[in-house]
């Protein structure tokens, strides 16, 4: 650690991308590195998406500018591993890591999840929030209904359209009924198309969200303090869980300091990543290991969404790949 700390020193600056601050506690996982190491983070394209960050990999290479790791959705690192963008690298808490939740050789590991919630506010949709996600059906929330991104580039939508294909009889192998019940909801104008960011939150322009529960959850804490209030619950009819992932770019501008952000973002201290996470209300990946060992911040813990999840829904690479595509190939028409 010493000689990497060192190397990363020299090298003196990291380069992130589309990691927003206001997402899963970053903002103060970010300040807390600053602090400790002494070394400027660049963030780009703080509002973009899994997609944007692999197109950005692979197009900056041999640039000062271009990323040293990515933060994406667990099926973008698994399409990244297999076409070469990122380098191996095992943090040191790599036992703590689930193996099913990594890459053997260390290509890519996952970091923090959650289930795809319904964030709500109440004064804006006449009182009464949906709870499950055929609630959303309704005339009465016509132009309310948001996503988190386009789904064919933003994990997030994308999953937010699995949920909806659980809820309307859909399964692992077929995410259809999620796309015909965003085509239903565009065709009664429910489905409503504006970018969700915290102002459209904020401003009521995006009034019913489908996104992870701790972006809603992380929303409301902000949302209070603007007289706003904001719930969430996790819809039993479309329980999806999802995580994102970790990678150091094969391209990294900043190798040795892309080392020290992963090994700071899997260190389970009190004002590092993995706690830093917990309480941006986000499930660190090594959340088990750190009751075991007493590190995980008990209040944080206490403030996540707890969710009775019986039958996880963990999709194969296979059926993660079939629905991706099948998406892509859909989904513009059925929301035009």
């Amino acid at each position: 650690m010493a000689a990497l700390v060192a190397a990363a020193q020299k090298e003196g600056t990291l380069n992130l991308i589309a990691v927003p601050r206001t997402w899963a506690g970053y903002g103060a996982i970010i300040d807390a590195f600053t602090a400790k190491y002494k070394i400027k983070i660049n963030s780009e394209n703080p509002g973009g998406s899994s997609g944007d960050e692999i197109n950005a990999l692979k197009s900056t290479k041999g640039q000062a500018s271009a990323p040293d790791v990515l933060d994406v959705g667990n099926s973008y690192a698994l399409s990244g591993s297999h076409e070469g963008d990122f380098a191996p690298y095992k943090v040191a808490t790599w036992a703590d890591i689930p193996d099913a939740q990594k890459d053997a050789g260390g290509l890519w590991y996952s970091d923090y999840g959650g289930y795809v919630s319904i964030g709500c506010n109440a004064a804006k949709v006449g009182g009464t929030c949906p709870k499950t996600i055929k609630e959303l059906d309704n005339p009465k929330y016509k132009g309310l209904v948001a996503l988190n991104g386009d789904p064919t580039s933003a994990n997030a939508a994308f999953e937010a359209v699995w949920a909806a294909a659980l809820a309307n009889g859909g399964s692992a192998d077929n995410i259809q009924p999620g796309i015909d019940f965003f085509k239903k909801l565009n065709s009664e104008g429910i489905f409503n198309k504006t970018k969700v960011t915290p102002a459209t939150v904020q401003s009521g322009a995006t009034p019913i969200v489908m996104d992870w529960d701790y972006l809603n959850v992380g929303n409301a804490a902000a949302l209070k303090k603007a007289g706003v209030n904001w719930t969430t619950v996790d819809p039993a009819d479309g329980l999806v869980s999802g995580y994102y992932a970790q990678a150091v770019s094969i391209n990294a501008a900043h190798p040795a300091v892309a080392r020290l952000w992963e090994e700071f973002l899997y260190s389970q201290d009190a004002n590092a990543g993995q706690n830093g996470w917990l309480r941006g209300a986000a499930r660190p990946i090594e959340l088990v290991a750190m009751q075991k060992a007493g590190t995980a911040d008990k209040a944080a813990l206490a403030a996540v969404p707890q969710v009775t999840d019986a039958n996880p829904f963990n999709p194969t690479q296979a059926q993660v790949t079939a629905a991706k595509a099948l998406v892509t190939q859909k989904w513009a028409a059925a929301v035009s």
